[in-house]
């Protein structure tokens, strides 16, 4: 079974998600409406079973909350995946939401990386700071060991953005994480 399940407390969060690769509830509260809608979107599109309950220190704003959940995630992925052996490893998806176009490519290669380029026209959308997509994808990216590249191609409208960067990532995920008739990981190396 590829699944996991990783509680994280610090002073400034609690996290707990459980996670399964092939499917599942989704069940999503952090406290921040917009953020519940990506990983619920980000759950729905991945195909992937998941389950997040943050507290944070909400009165400070959101960066503490989307961060952590991020580093929470990221490890629930490098969990789930043991040795990243037997999966497709990479994967690249383009999603349109109205007039804005995301982009994701990644490779499951236990090298984190992040290559982000997105600018969003609002700061805020709900109680959620534009900027925090970037954090997540870098707390992701980092604890999971996924090299991780996500632009927006174009578009207006900070919502659409945000959402068709996690949607393309959601996308791009499933494909990488994709079981392989192999159980060896597909690397010249013979390991990651």
């Amino acid at each position: 079974m590829r699944t996991a399940v990783i509680d994280r407390q610090t002073k400034e969060t609690k996290i707990h998600a459980e996670l399964d690769l092939d499917g599942g509830k989704t069940d999503i509260d952090t406290g921040i409406g917009f953020f519940d809608h990506m990983l619920t979107a980000f759950s729905v599109h991945g195909g992937f079973g998941l389950k997040v309950k943050a507290e944070g220190d909400l009165y400070v704003d959101c960066h503490h909350t989307v961060e952590d959940t991020g580093i929470v995630l990221g490890k629930a992925f490098d969990a789930a995946l043991k040795n990243k052996s037997g999966i497709a490893r990479f994967g690249s998806f383009y999603v349109p939401m109205d007039e804005a176009l995301g982009f994701c490519s990644l490779d499951i290669s236990g090298r984190p990386f992040l290559v982000f380029e997105a600018d969003f026209p609002e700061e805020k959308i709900g109680g959620y700071d534009s900027c925090m997509t970037e954090e997540f994808m870098r707390a992701f990216a980092c604890n999971s060991g996924i090299t991780l590249h996500l632009k927006c191609c174009y578009g207006k409208n900070s919502h659409h953005i945000t959402e068709a960067l996690y949607k393309a990532f959601a996308h791009a995920l499933k494909t990488a994480v994709k079981p392989l008739q192999s159980d060896k990981p597909l690397s010249t190396k013979g390991v990651l």
